[in-house]
């Protein structure tokens, strides 16, 4: 885990301890609906008049399927293909964590919607690492 950044207040950090895997079976600290669930209430307290950072390690997967995710919740159900169109117009590079999403599908109560929506983005740009993407929530 990354230290919490001086100008910024610990409780402002959430740090979710998951590693990129979309088998909970095939590696060590797989996402999990809890992780969902935290990420939810934190961004429910999110000021929508400031910005609100997301990053992983590599800023492919877990952060993209965390950004869709307050995306989805913020925004209301039915608007996920928009969403996810929107995420790959800004992030070519985008691949959102699948079990991320799926836990986030289940939370919100979507039926599936999220993770089918996925499909609508094609294939991501193959990269190492992202790069910063800017999502305006009041753009989409």
């Amino acid at each position: 885990m990354i230290p919490t950044p001086a100008r910024f207040a610990a409780e402002r950090h959430l740090k979710l301890g998951i590693n990129d895997v979309a088998d909970p079976a095939a590696g060590t600290a797989p996402p999990a609906r809890d992780h969902v669930e935290k990420l939810l209430a934190f961004s429910r307290d999110w000021d929508t008049n400031k910005p609100l950072l997301i990053h992983c390690w590599a800023g492919i997967s877990r952060s993209m399927a965390s950004a869709y995710t307050v995306l989805c919740d913020r925004l209301g159900p039915g608007r996920e293909v928009e969403i996810a169109m929107a995420i790959r117009r800004r992030a070519s590079h985008a691949n959102p964590n699948t079990l991320l999403v799926l836990h986030a599908d289940e939370a919100l109560g979507r039926k599936g919607r999220m993770i089918e929506a996925l499909r609508t983005m094609g294939p991501p740009l193959m990269v190492e690492e992202g790069i910063t993407t800017a999502l305006p929530l009041a753009q989409l």
